[in-house]
Formats: structure tokens, C-alpha cells, sequence
């Protein structure tokens, strides 16, 4: 194909990036100290550039041209001229091929060489001196699109906080094995709009699928070098354009067509998002995009030395939120994926390092601000990461209204908490009712926690009980890497065991700690493959494994099923009972005009908690009484909200501890309705009195209802 363009006319500096108003297609790029600005055409295969075409025009410092002759279909990129000058932050290099960051789909995978870098590579002067070599061929390929979709009457679920169950999962991990996906769909977006997906999705009760980065990324050079991967996608270097990765048909709309499918079955799309940092990490980094357009208007430089950068994110660079035209990519690039491609909401990674003005973490800074007040983005899921690795970064309970987080907290202490660890009594009740101390100061509800036992980042359900060491062996940086602090406990033996007993135990623990999660107040968030005992086999840092260590297996054992089975029940009781999904705080006070609390703390002996036995360091068994008659919460249609009233019982101590009941209504029993000793979640047999002793078995936890007479 001869591609040649002849006619450039001056065009418009918005829309940022290219865009097709079918007639032809307006490019626009910001850059506030180029000097020079070319757009390369190549052919459909990415290989040969065809054509040069210098952007003359600028307007409030965006260079901008119209092509009256372009198409949908068309490859390009950018060639930026400017002062090559490390030590005062500039690092223009024309012969380097730039993505662009506002292009809506990035074609062809980066191929590494030295001629990335605008440097040379071992020159004595290493990032100060300058490297000649044309990147072109090697580098992906931005595509100009067709926006148009049919999405007919597709509409966002709406689910409201409260009810969520969200599902962290891995597009190609969670369907790269599945066996009725068919095979050119496995791994892909496709594929995750599937019958045997949903159908999986739907008995399981999920609401909201969270999905790990599927922005446009490049796998580490040191790690491709390796024969290894950026998995988990956490390397962001398109903010608009959907990984290919994940593609099937290699199309922007086979990502439309997985959201338009997945709301129609009621299911929410969140996106886990990579803004605080870039593939093209720090000064001895590659110039792939944002570095060679301007690099000193959308990095954080140190303020003494411009030649470094401030890295608040462990990856070597910081996006440049202070410089306007930095925030307004990101804003754009939100408002693109919730217009455009109709996602319901944003976990967004490391997102402290969003919020410094200057050094420290400021919760109201214009990002903050910026969100809550547009009309679109502050009507959609916003979910922090409520941390950086930067002084001051850790923010859990910091962020505004709004704003749901990831609830580290409760993680650490439920972990520690079924591991057997003492004086943890206090603040486990503290997580399991909603964690107020961190979310109540400034107005929030008991939702703004999303609670979570295992993530992508650790040890699967499965290895937390199995593995009292990490075991990163194959990600070939001698285990050195991934954290040392997982609350685990191999309960009794590491790694894969024959002994019953320990299986068994192992089980049990597992059903204790998905039980809890799901009966805490919060947002809910099940990492995927651990309902059906998932094993990374002791790698809790598996960022680089593309394999079977990281893929969800769907060939279930006996106990596999009866696990899932388990899960699945646990769910149900959840929806259907809005005690253990409130919208507002418990009090737990008397209810005026009578002694009925919502909430009632009780020791074994049936006695109410004191003060002084709060502060036990050997207590591991706790009750907590949930009266549903007094919920004080209202419908959406203003009418009082009533549930049944339920008692919870815990015992992470090794031995059975009989808890005497407390008496419950007149006339009323109560219901045995499920014993994490039982393995698939079917109720237990057994009506109670007041007073009568409930055999709570050794690391095991009860739910019990209140119920009229047979």
C-alpha cells in the first residue's frame, strides 16, 4: 500500500489525540517546550513508515493538523523536536518514535533494543549523552479508530454500595483455562462475556467484576529478557487504548461488546488504574511516549536536580498531576472509559501519589476536587488504593466523601485473627462492623471500607493457609522479592500435604475467613479462583508469571466443589439479609423508650462484654448479637428496613468451647444456619433455647437466626 497524504489543513487543537469525524481525522498533541512536532504514517503492517508530515499549527501550546484524506485504520505516531537537556528536565529525541497518549489503540507489541533509549546505552555519561538510532521499527503503532458502537439500551447496573460483591480478577488468568470457553476466546475480553463465565459469575453472586489493568502496557525489558512478563499490567503507557493482550479479534469494540454483555446480566465493570507512573520509569528509562513529548511537563522532577525524577510509586516516575494539561489527560482519559466504553467505576492504583500537590499527600488537592465536582465521573465507582511508597503516602481512612478503599486493615487483622494470634478481640469487632474508627470522622459509611482477605498482591486463599513463607523462586530473583508479612499459617505443614488432618484443617480455615469477609459490614472483595481453592503454589508476588502459576484452574476436585459450594451459600445469606450489608453504622446503644441494642457483644458465658475484658490478651472467642428488628435504615422508597435477628459466634482458639446462648424472644429458638465445621455450607441440624451451650468447635465459626416455634 502507497500511503501519501496531500492535503493538510490546519485543524483544531481539540479533541485532544486523533479523531475521526467522518470526514477525515483532526490530530492534536500538547507539548509545551517542543520546538518542532512531526506525524509519521506508516503501512498497515506497522513495519515501514510512509510518510512525514510536520504539524505547523499550535494553538495554546497543542500542535494540531487535520488530514481530510485519513481513515479509520490508519497507523501513526509522533517524532518530537526540542532541547535535549537531562539536567534541566528535557529529553526531546526526534529519532524516536512516541506513542501518543491520547491514541484510543495501540497496535503491535514494543520489540526491545537499545535504540528505545535516548541515550546510549553505556556511554560514560550514560543519560546525559544522546543515541541516534531510529526506534521506528520496533515500537507499537497508535491506529486511528471508528468510536461507533450499537449499544442499543444498555444501561449501568446502578448497584448501590452497599450491596456490592465485588470480583478481582485477571481477563486472561480468569478464562486462559476455562474448558467450555472455545479456545480463540480463551484469555480474552470475549471470552469473559461467555455463557460459562456469566453463568459462574451470576451462582456466585457477584455484582461487580473488578478488572487488573487493561490500559495499554509494555512488559519490562529486564523481564522479557528473562522469557517472563508484566502480568498483572501494573505498567501502564496508554491511558485510553484497551491491551491487545486481551484481544481476540483485535478491535476496540470486542471490549464494548464484554461490557455491553456483562451489564446485561447485572454485573458492574470496574477498572483497576495505573495513573501515578509510567512504562518509562526513571532517568535511565526508555523514551516510548510521554518522556520524548514533554518530558518536563508530565513528570515529577526533583526540584534540585531536573535530571531525576520523584518516584512516590517504586517505578521510577511520577505523572505530573500540578501541570494542568497532565491532570486533564487523566480526567479525560476517565470521562473516555465511562462515556465512551460505559464502565461503572475506577480502583485506582497507588492513589496517594495521586493526591500530592507538592511533597506531602493532600486529600483535597485539585484531583480530589476535580472528581467530586463533574458531572460524570462523580456519579461512577471511585475506589482508592489508599497508599504510595513516598513519605506520608499511607492515607487508609483519608480520603473524601465518596470515595470507597481498600481496607488493609482488615486484611491484617482477620488474617491474624484466624491464625490464632492474641489481643486482637477489640479490633476484630472494630473490622467486622464496618471499621467506623477509620470512616465515620468525616461523614462516610460503613461501604466506604472494601474488605478483602486476599488480592492480587500476596498469597492466594488457598497459600495463606498452606504456606508460612513465600516461595517466589521462579520469578528468578531468588526469593527476594514480594513481601515477608502475610499473617499466614501453614496449619501445621508447608506447602502440599498428604495428612488429612491438616487438609481438613486447612479447609475449615479457609471457610472461617471467607465467612467472616462476607458477613462484616463493607464492600466485600473475593480475589478470583479463591472460591475454588486457587494455588499460586507460594508465590505472592506472581507480577511476572504468565502461566499456570497464575491462571485459574477450572478442573475441580471433590473438595474444590464442595468449597465453591460453600462460598456460594455464604453469598445468598449475605444478599438476602440486609443486617449484614447496612448502609449506616450500628449504634450500639439502647434504642429510646427500651433496652434493645442493634448490636450486642457477648463472652462465652452468655454474659455482655465489659470494658476491662475487651482488653484481654488471651480472648479468642467472641459473640455478637444482631438484632434486625431495630436496623433503623429506610428503602429507597423511605419505608423502614426489618431483617431477622442473628448470632454470630467465633473461636479461632484450637479447642471446642461451649458458648451459652443468650435468650431470644419470646416464643422464639435459635436456628443452627451454618458451621464453617460443616464443608459445604448446608445447615447444620439443631434448634437452641436461651441458655442452652453451643458447641463451638475449635478454629470454627457459627451463624445462628431467630425463629418462631416449629
Amino acid at each position: 500500500m502507497n500511503l501519501f497524504i496531500g492535503t493538510v489543513w490546519p485543524g483544531s487543537p481539540f479533541p485532544r489525540g486523533a479523531t475521526w469525524d467522518g470526514e477525515g481525522v483532526n490530530f492534536a498533541l500538547f507539548s509545551e517546550n517542543a520546538e518542532r512536532v512531526e506525524l509519521c504514517l506508516y503501512d498497515p503492517t506497522g513495519r515501514r513508515e510512509m510518510q512525514r508530515i510536520e504539524v505547523r499549527e499550535q494553538t495554546n501550546l497543542i500542535w494540531h493538523c487535520y488530514l481530510p484524506e485519513a481513515r479509520p485504520g490508519l497507523l501513526y505516531g509522533y517524532r518530537v523536536h526540542g532541547p535535549y537537556d537531562p539536567a534541566h528536565g528535557h529529553r526531546f529525541n526526534p529519532n524516536k518514535l512516541l506513542i501518543e497518549p491520547y491514541a484510543k489503540d495501540i497496535v503491535g507489541q514494543l520489540r526491545w533494543s537499545d535504540a528505545h533509549f535516548g541515550y546510549r546505552i553505556g556511554h560514560r555519561n550514560e543519560d546525559l549523552s544522546f543515541d541516534r538510532r531510529d526506534n521506528g521499527p520496533g515500537m507499537p503503532k497508535c491506529r486511528v479508530i471508528d468510536p461507533a458502537f450499537t449499544w442499543g439500551d444498555d444501561r449501568a447496573p446502578c448497584v448501590p454500595w452497599s450491596d456490592m460483591v465485588v470480583y478481582e480478577l485477571h481477563v486472561r488468568g480468569f478464562t486462559r483455562n476455562h474448558p467450555d470457553i472455545p479456545q480463540p476466546l480463551r484469555g480474552t475480553y470475549a471470552g469473559l462475556a461467555t455463557a460459562p463465565v456469566i453463568d459462574h459469575l451470576r451462582r456466585l453472586g457477584i455484582t461487580s467484576v473488578e478488572l487488573m489493568p487493561i490500559h495499554a502496557f509494555v512488559d519490562d525489558r529486564h523481564l522479557v529478557e528473562r522469557s517472563l512478563s508484566n502480568y498483572w499490567g501494573y505498567n501502564s503507557i496508554g491511558f485510553f487504548a484497551p491491551d491487545h493482550r486481551y484481544s481476540s479479534s483485535g478491535v476496540v469494540d470486542e471490549f464494548k461488546t464484554m461490557v455491553k454483555t456483562l451489564h446485561s446480566n447485572g454485573i458492574e465493570v470496574i477498572l483497576d488504574v495505573v495513573y501515578n507512573h509510567t512504562a518509562e520509569g526513571n532517568h535511565l528509562g526508555p523514551t516510548l511516549s510521554f518522556r520524548g513529548i514533554d518530558n518536563a511537563s508530565y513528570y515529577r522532577l526533583d526540584d534540585d536536580n531536573p535530571r531525576y525524577y520523584k518516584d512516590y510509586t517504586g517505578c521510577g516516575n511520577t505523572l505530573n498531576l500540578r501541570q494542568p494539561r497532565a491532570l486533564q489527560l487523566i480526567m479525560d482519559s476517565l470521562r473516555y472509559w465511562v462515556l465512551e466504553m460505559h464502565v461503572d467505576g475506577f480502583r485506582f492504583d497507588l492513589a496517594s501519589a495521586l493526591a500530592r500537590e507538592l511533597h506531602e499527600v493532600d486529600r483535597l488537592g485539585a484531583f480530589f476536587d476535580i472528581l467530586l465536582q463533574d458531572p460524570v465521573l462523580s456519579q461512577v465507582k471511585l475506589i482508592a488504593e489508599p497508599w504510595d511508597l513516598g513519605e506520608g503516602g499511607y492515607q487508609v481512612g483519608n480520603f473524601p466523601v465518596g470515595w470507597g478503599e481498600w481496607n488493609d486493615r482488615y486484611r491484617d487483622t482477620m488474617r491474624a485473627y484466624w491464625k490464632g494470634d492474641d489481643g486482637l478481640i477489640g479490633d476484630f469487632a472494630r473490622r467486622l462492623t464496618g471499621s467506623s474508627d477509620l470512616y465515620e470522622h468525616n461523614g462516610r459509611k460503613p461501604y466506604a471500607s472494601v474488605n478483602f482477605i486476599t488480592a492480587h498482591d500476596g498469597f492466594t486463599l488457598h497459600d495463606l493457609v498452606s504456606y508460612n513463607a513465600k516461595h517466589n523462586e521462579a520469578n528468578g530473583e531468588e526469593n527476594r522479592d514480594g513481601t515477608d508479612n502475610n499473617n499466614s499459617w501453614n496449619c501445621g505443614a508447608e506447602g502440599k500435604v498428604d495428612d488429612a488432618d491438616i487438609m481438613a484443617l486447612r479447609a475449615r480455615q479457609k471457610r472461617n475467613l471467607l465467612a467472616t469477609l462476607f458477613f462484616s459490614q463493607g464492600v466485600p472483595m473475593l480475589l478470583a479462583g479463591d472460591e475454588m481453592g486457587r494455588t499460586q503454589r507460594g508465590n505472592n508476588n506472581a507480577y511476572c508469571q504468565d502461566n499456570d502459576i497464575s491462571w485459574v484452574n477450572w478442573e475441580l476436585s471433590a473438595a474444590d466443589r464442595e468449597f465453591l459450594a460453600f462460598v456460594q451459600r455464604v453469598i445468598a445469606v449475605r444478599r438476602e439479609h440486609p443486617i449484614f450489608r447496612r448502609r449506616n453504622f450500628f449504634q450500639g446503644r439502647a434504642i429510646q423508650g427500651s433496652d434493645i441494642r442493634d448490636v450486642l457483644w457477648l463472652k462465652p458465658d452468655g454474659g455482655e462484654m465489659s470494658d476491662e475484658e475487651w482488653a484481654h490478651d488471651f480472648a479468642r472467642c467472641l459473640g455478637v448479637y444482631l438484632d434486625g428488628a431495630v436496623m433503623m435504615e429506610c428503602d429507597r422508597r423511605g419505608n423502614p428496613v426489618q431483617d431477622d435477628s442473628f448470632l454470630l459466634l467465633f473461636n479461632s482458639h484450637h479447642e471446642t468451647i461451649g458458648f451459652r446462648l443468650p435468650a431470644p424472644r419470646a416464643d422464639y429458638e435459635w436456628l443452627s444456619l451454618l458451621d464453617t465445621r460443616i464443608t459445604d455450607g448446608r445447615k447444620p441440624d439443631g434448634r437452641f433455647q436461651g441458655d442452652d451451650t453451643y458447641p463451638l468447635e475449635g478454629r470454627s465459626l457459627a451463624l445462628l437466626i431467630q425463629v418462631g416455634p416449629q
